[in-house]
């Protein structure tokens, strides 16, 4: 194609565009990552492929190939086996104490956030020292209190001291997150004759959902794990939550050995479920507040 120019036009120049230098690819990053991939990888994979074995399969062939035996007997002897009602334990107190954790902490945070008197911003120093209190330290002294509330052996005994434990680290991350809103956008809505009820639901609600979604899975997961308040402040069978049934199953299935890892898959299933619809929330979250 011929361009063709006028008397006293100036001809177009054309600015090469400057590149970079390409930076050579970090193998050793790459090799330590896939190696790390494998360390995760592995124990869910033989986690996974054991449990859809047979009992006998399980100890006569190699336990990193895939089963020629499969079968989901494991799994139909664990739900026949009360997993059921543990299952139902878990998810009754871990939605009861994420429900309570999150709503005060939100509040909590508001308060410790906006609140203008020396005494509700001494407050945040007192969550703070929630922190540094290890759940070890206090089973006695709550064990004594749950016992004389008369609340020993009920899912409430569980759920109160999952909510005192959490509600620390929750209004840490959430008070971070909220100073990372506009400091106008709260003047505004003042202006505009809001209250603090309708800012909180109206501006700081929306705005700090991936905040919520970290603190609830976050908080979830460390009561649906939660073994020692179980086993101190619980008795009886019907009280059972999955990790007190776990330990049950392998007792009970001590050569089963397929039986406790079926056990094992379903009670991580509801947490890899909330993970993967809360994923995208959760680096957001957790780096609230690390960006000034």
């Amino acid at each position: 194609m011929t361009v063709t120019m006028t008397a006293g036009e100036q001809p177009l120049q054309v600015r090469p565009t400057r590149r970079g230098p390409r930076r050579p690819p970090n193998v050793l990053a790459g090799l330590g990552g896939f190696i790390w991939l494998a360390v995760i990888i592995l124990p869910i994979y033989f986690v996974v492929i054991s449990s859809l074995r047979s009992q006998a399969g399980f100890f006569s062939t190699n336990p990193l190939a895939p089963p020629t035996d499969f079968t989901l007997d494991n799994y139909l002897l664990v739900l026949q086996s009360g997993f059921g009602l543990y299952f139902l334990n878990s998810v009754i107190i871990t939605a009861a104490a994420v429900a309570v954790t999150v709503t005060i902490s939100l509040m909590a945070a508001y308060a410790v956030v906006r609140g203008n008197g020396r005494f509700v911003r001494s407050t945040f120093s007192v969550f703070l020292l929630g922190l540094a209190i290890p759940t070890h330290a206090t089973i006695i002294p709550l064990y004594y209190m749950i016992t004389r509330a008369h609340l020993y052996d009920s899912l409430l005994a569980l759920i109160l001291p999952s909510i005192g434990f959490a509600v620390p680290i929750t209004v840490l991350i959430l008070a971070n997150f909220m100073r990372d809103i506009p400091y106008e956008l709260f003047e505004s809505m003042r202006l505009d004759g809001a209250g603090d009820w309708r800012i909180l639901w109206n501006l700081v609600l929306p705005l700090a959902r991936p905040a919520l979604v970290t603190v609830a899975i976050y908080d979830g997961l460390h009561v649906w794990n939660g073994f020692l308040f179980p086993l101190i402040l619980t008795q009886s069978a019907d009280k059972r939550v999955l990790p007190m049934a776990l330990w049950t199953f392998q007792g009970e299935f001590t050569v089963n050995v397929p039986a406790v890892l079926a056990a094992v898959v379903l009670s991580t299933l509801p947490m890899l479920v909330a993970y993967v619809l809360g994923r995208r929330h959760l680096v957001r979250g957790l780096t609230a507040g690390f960006g000034k």
